[in-house]
């Protein structure tokens, strides 16, 4: 926009890069409404009580967060707490990714040491520094909620060791997965360091992927190109109280998939099933939350699949004891016979035909505590709802 009005030019320019633009440009025109509802927003505060005002009150915000979050660690017992998380691929070099991290709290302060960490990826899976910090601010913020979100809540927060690694990486590596899939392991190696130090406030590692599928190909009936984007719920860790929540939504705040009726009417596609993970969650004291697990049939047309996922070589961290939640899982069939992809959670330009089919289980949350101290009824219910057979139960829980 210029003085309020619409960049013709530059509107074209983002058009033209949008696949099926069409059926996407509103979203780029509902960004931009609400960055003009803001913006009108904050010049009428502005307005009313004068720009001193308003920058002292931000300022004061800002201390007062700091403060907060310096109070939150001063529960901490002064220290070093380590922890290491796994990306499963950058998916073009099959080997996993390490996420090395050391926090080591002193004065209220907390360092995380990322020293150690694995070297720039070819792939997709590389992170910028800027998602790096936010990916441990956003842990510390779950940890934490009680603290107002501002600049201030991040100052007693330093990052470290991160220069070199695949966790700062610089053009031309590329870092499309970063956001979405390495933030969370990220936040995960904050999550499994934190509760050594916190018990009774840090849950086991919830499911960590935003379960990105994409599907593209032409409709026939409808005589036009589709693109289908899904993204999935998954367990979240159990904690001191309570069990993991089931099928909740990604860690970074993404929204859970559309509803199936919905997409089953924009696109050429059918659920045939769209269910819990059952089992998912891992055993523990208070289990981890299940995943989900869905299936798409492709109905007509031609249409290729990618993924972009994480979880399928190692499970969500199980806390104190707790067990790790179960993998991510992807199988394809085509002409009647199913694989997994080489990469496991990672895979482009899969083609598919009517008939042929995907299905996705996404990972469950990792347990808290010992399996065995598990109240007698919790597993009964379970084994009652069919979330476990009895065998499972029997052999999780004793």
């Amino acid at each position: 926009f210029k003085r309020g009005a619409m960049d013709r030019e530059i509107w074209d320019i983002i058009r033209s890069n949008i696949r099926v633009s069409e059926q996407r440009i509103g979203d780029v025109k509902a960004q931009a409404s609400a960055l003009l509802v803001g913006a009108g927003r904050l010049t009428q505060l502005m307005d009313r009580y004068g720009d001193a005002t308003v920058t002292e009150a931000i300022a004061a915000m800002r201390a007062l967060a700091a403060t907060q979050m310096r109070a939150m660690i001063a529960l901490m017992p002064e220290g070093t707490y380590t922890a290491r998380a796994y990306v499963d691929s950058d998916g073009v070099v099959n080997q996993p990714l390490t996420i090395a991290l050391k926090i080591t709290r002193a004065n209220n302060d907390l360092t995380f040491d990322f020293t150690g960490s694995s070297l720039p990826c070819m792939g997709p899976m590389n992170s910028v520094r800027a998602t790096t910090l936010s990916s441990v601010y956003l842990a510390m913020r779950h940890i934490f909620p009680q603290v107002p979100i501002s600049a201030g809540a991040f100052e007693p927060l330093l990052v470290t060791g991160i220069e070199g690694t695949f966790l700062d990486a610089h053009y031309p590596r590329p870092v499309s997965g970063c956001a979405a899939e390495v933030s969370q392991r990220i936040a995960e190696a904050v999550f499994a360091a934190m509760v050594q130090a916190l018990p009774d406030q840090v849950t086991a590692a919830p499911a960590g992927t935003s379960g990105n599928f994409g599907l593209g190909g032409h409709d026939p009936e409808k005589g036009r190109d589709f693109v289908m984007y899904q993204i999935s719920g998954g367990g979240y860790g159990g904690n001191s109280d309570h069990d993991g929540l089931a099928n909740g939504c990604s860690t970074i705040g993404i929204s859970k998939a559309p509803p199936v009726e919905i997409m089953e009417q924009n696109f050429p596609i059918l659920y045939r099933r769209y269910a819990l993970h059952e089992g998912s969650g891992g055993a523990g004291r208070h289990r981890g939350g299940f995943g989900l697990d869905y299936e798409i049939e492709l109905l007509r047309g031609d249409a290729r699949a990618s993924f972009v996922m994480d979880h399928g070589r190692t499970g969500p961290q199980g806390a104190l004891g707790g067990q790790d939640g179960a993998l991510n899982r992807v199988e394809i069939t085509r002409s009647g016979e199913t694989f997994t992809p080489e990469h496991l959670s990672k895979a482009q330009d899969i083609t598919l035909q009517p008939g042929d089919s995907v299905r996705v289980r996404t990972p469950g949350g990792g347990g808290y505590g010992d399996p065995k101290q598990r109240d007698p009824a919790l597993v009964a219910e379970d084994v009652r709802l069919g979330r476990y057979t009895a065998a499972q139960s029997k052999a999780l829980f004793g």
